[in-house]
């Protein structure tokens, strides 16, 4: 986790900069805002515990959660296909019951977030979230 608080840092201290080190091809609009122009840049930070490690929650500046009701979560895995399967009991036994652990702890630590409805579909969240950015952006400008 300290790596990953790191990595975001660095890439907060100049997002060009940081892209190029890493490899990531960057537009032409981009480019020049690495050139001293003042740009805007995005950078997504996506896990399942990204909210359970204050020093890492005190560099978001939005935070989004995904839920999905137990029966849901349930179905949606079972479907999925691992390299090594699942043995019989795990989601009942493990899986959900530390998803609540964490959630729990990551409620008490992160009074910050945007909760979203997992049901809803794939476009819909992603509209809420362009907009919450969106108006983050425009009401700091």
């Amino acid at each position: 986790m300290e790596a990953m608080v790191s990595t975001v840092k660095g890439w907060q201290e100049n997002p060009v900069k940081f892209a190029r080190s890493h490899g990531v091809s960057l537009s032409p609009e981009a480019e020049e805002c690495g050139s001293g122009q003042k740009g805007i840049h995005i950078l997504i930070v996506e896990g399942f515990l990204i909210y359970n490690y204050k020093p890492l929650i005190d560099v978001y500046d939005r935070c989004f959660y995904i839920s999905l009701p137990y029966e849901e979560c349930k179905s949606r895995r079972s479907t999925r296909t691992y390299t090594v399967p699942d043995p019989p009991g795990l989601f009942d036994g493990h899986v959900w019951p530390m998803y609540l652990k964490h959630r729990k702890q990551m409620e008490s630590q992160c009074d910050r977030i945007e909760y979203l409805n997992g049901m809803m579909a794939i476009d819909d969240i992603y509209t809420l979230v362009f907009e919450s950015i969106q108006n983050a952006l425009l009401n700091n400008s």
